[in-house]
């Protein structure tokens, strides 16, 4: 390949707007790239500590005991968070009211603002993916058209219209194109990937508060039914 239209040569020697085009790029690609590894390991991570404490919270332990045994709040992650949360709002309560319906319903509230949190902390800069991977082929496209006007002026200033004329203005806009094709692929695919896995994981805290809902209602109803007996 002729050193003229090698990338490099034309990366450097395309106008200032195409090569500012092309270093939005790259640092969108380059950013893009820090978000996916970051969400892929905080999603390893709570896929591991679901796991580790659906193990506890079924094998039959207290709850008083594994509520003692979690850490606090800002450390807890997913199911564990959610339920944190729940036991102590139910606990709060139960020291305040004898109403059932308004120990659950605060219980209910609580588990809720927390998975809310979950959800936050699940989704974190997955909307910049999904910016990346929309806007990226758009900003290419804007570099490739002002690359194709240079290579009409170019071909109007010539006294020949040959290709050699117009082909580095070709080539550079080109480039720009498969740059924003570059940034934009990666981002759409695991952002579909890592939207599906965190709606799967706060699918599994939602049951799990369904659940540990429906665990405290019997605990209240076994208790109002030993104090009538």
């Amino acid at each position: 390949m002729n050193d003229s239209m090698s990338i490099p040569h034309l990366i450097m020697s395309a106008s200032t707007v195409v090569q500012l085009v092309m270093l939005i790029l790259v640092i969108g690609s380059i950013l893009s790239w820090v978000v996916i590894f970051q969400r892929t390991f905080v999603l390893r991570r709570a896929r591991r500590a679901h796991q580790s404490f659906e193990e506890r919270f079924w094998s039959g332990v207290d709850l008083n005991e594994l509520y003692r045994e979690t850490p606090s709040e800002q450390e807890t992650l997913g199911a564990e968070h959610v339920f944190r949360a729940g036991f102590r709002e139910f606990n709060r309560l139960m020291a305040k009211t004898k109403s059932a319906d308004a120990i659950l319903d605060g219980v209910q509230r609580s588990m809720r603002v927390a998975w809310s949190r979950e959800e936050e902390r699940l989704t974190l800069h997955l909307v910049f993916l999904a910016t990346v991977a929309s806007a990226s082929p758009y900003i290419g496209l804007f570099g490739t058209v002002w690359g194709i006007m240079g290579s009409f002026q170019s071909l109007s200033m010539a006294q020949q219209a040959t290709l050699a004329t117009v082909a580095p203005w070709i080539a550079e806009a080109l480039i720009a194109t498969a740059m924003g094709l570059f940034a934009a692929i990666p981002a759409v695919i695991f952002y579909n990937r890592l939207s599906s896995e965190s709606d799967r994981m706060l699918g599994k805290y939602e049951d799990f508060a369904e659940e540990f809902h429906s665990i405290l209602h019997r605990n209240l109803q076994g208790r109002s039914e030993a104090g009538a007996a």
